[in-house]
């Protein structure tokens, strides 16, 4: 007995299928005429503005590109600044994000508060210094600002 057929060969017709990929893409652009005729308006407009051949060049360069890149992101100043950058996150996300807020927006009013007294050309004398501490917020702030500096003298003992 014959073994049984397990594939069937269908000779294609190379020709035909050319064909038929013509067709479509006749019947493509026809459908799509509108957006190929701006789309070469837009690549006339990148041709004549040089930005394609900046783009070919860059092509055509990647591989000098890409190492004078991972040269300047290797250099000692900028992996400083990434791990500074890191570190900062790190901090900032184990910190209360309601505080944080509150502190940005406590500095931001008295940066507004200070460039009026800038504004209006007043002096600080000896004896304004001594009763403006019975003044709550600027007591609060100072009292703010010791605690800080202590908090951030054990932060550095450590």
């Amino acid at each position: 007995m014959a073994a049984p057929i397990t594939e069937i060969y269908r000779e294609v017709d190379e020709e035909a299928v050319k064909q038929q990929k013509m067709e479509e893409l006749k019947s493509l652009v026809s459908e799509n005429e509108d957006t190929i005729n701006n789309l070469f308006k837009i690549l006339g407009e990148l041709n004549d503005s040089g930005v394609l051949e900046a783009a070919s060049s860059m092509l055509q360069g990647k591989e000098k590109i890409a190492k004078i890149a991972l040269d300047q992101v290797s250099r000692e100043p900028v992996t400083n600044l990434i791990n500074t950058l890191m570190g900062a996150t790190a901090a900032l996300m184990e910190a209360d994000a309601g505080q944080t807020t509150k502190l940005i927006k406590s500095a931001l009013s008295g940066l507004d508060e200070g460039k009026t007294f800038l504004e209006s050309e007043q002096k600080i004398g000896v004896m304004n210094l001594v009763k403006v501490l019975n003044d709550p917020d600027i007591n609060r702030s100072i009292g703010f600002g010791i605690h800080f500096l202590k908090g951030m003298g054990k932060g550095l003992k450590e």
